[in-house]
């Protein structure tokens, strides 16, 4: 059983190195384009699930994890969420994950099908979706541009590093109960604008308080914009497994290798008449 684990970490870890994406981050633009495309939305993550769902359990596999996210709990200011808490979403993607969670669900309540929900905090790393909060604000800056803030600013998310994901995902397939919700959770949490005066920092050099504001453009809130998403994953600890890799060090490997991949497709683009075809 534990060659099977290491082999399907090794799996999800490549998945991510090829496809050069996280596809469990979520805030931001996604939250956008909900209002937007509502109904496309709710096509690919309430439909599109139940034909999952429905595949897996005609296919009798033997676990189905559902990847939902901590926005079906709606901001809290002061409250932490457990997985018994209600789900009251505020915009049209959590929405439509919550409601896939009920699909999800009815096929443990109606055919015992061994399925778990997971709720994860936002997930960062290398070779991120472009239009998340950390690659988008990595690039702006990367080009000299402004890292551009709905509001205050003062709006908190927790981060938790990608291989942190891939290792709960894997307790949770070797470990969580079906029926079973987990919140997959960190303690740690920054604002928004700390986000960006951390990453200017890093990759501007800089410790000039009125520096770190050139590098910052404050734009009109969002319709909805909870302040935050405090989860309790203490049914994740007892499984086992808690966050590794500390904010410092993720952030560090993943700005780097960001750089890297700019300076290539900047040279790329400099240098277009070497990778032409002949």
């Amino acid at each position: 059983m534990e060659s099977i684990h290491e082999a399907i970490k090794e799996s999800i870890l490549k998945h991510f190195e090829e496809r050069k994406v996280i596809r469990n981050s979520q805030h931001g633009f996604t939250k956008d384009l909900s209002f937007w495309h509502t109904l496309e939305f709710t096509y690919v993550n309430v439909y599109g699930t139940n034909v999952l769902v429905t595949a897996a359990y005609e296919a009798s596999v033997e676990k189905f994890i559902y990847v939902s996210t901590d926005e079906v709990y709606g901001g809290s200011i002061d409250e932490e969420f457990d997985e018994a808490s209600p789900k009251r979403p505020t915009n049209p993607y959590a929405s439509s994950k919550a409601a896939a969670e009920c699909f999800v669900q009815s096929y443990w309540e109606r055919y015992q099908f061994p399925v778990v929900i997971t709720r994860s905090s936002n997930v960062y790393g290398p070779h991120q979706y472009p239009e998340k909060v950390i690659p988008k604000f990595i690039s702006l800056l990367h080009q000299n541009r402004k890292c551009c803030i709905h509001g205050s600013g003062l709006q908190r998310r927790n981060f938790l590093y990608a291989t942190d994901v891939v290792e709960a995902f894997l307790t949770v397939l070797k470990k969580g109960k079906p029926g079973e919700i987990y919140n997959i959770g960190t303690n740690f949490e920054m604002s928004i604008v700390q986000l960006a005066k951390e990453l200017i920092h890093l990759i501007k050099k800089t410790n000039s308080e009125s520096e770190m504001e050139h590098w910052v453009d404050y734009v009109k809130d969002r319709p909805t914009n909870d302040l935050r998403y405090p989860m309790n994953s203490e049914k994740m600890h007892n499984l086992g497994w808690r966050p590794k890799v500390p904010w410092k060090e993720g952030i560090k490997k993943t700005i780097n290798l960001s750089k890297l991949t700019y300076l290539c497709m900047l040279f790329r683009s400099l240098h277009k008449h070497l990778f032409q075809d002949t």
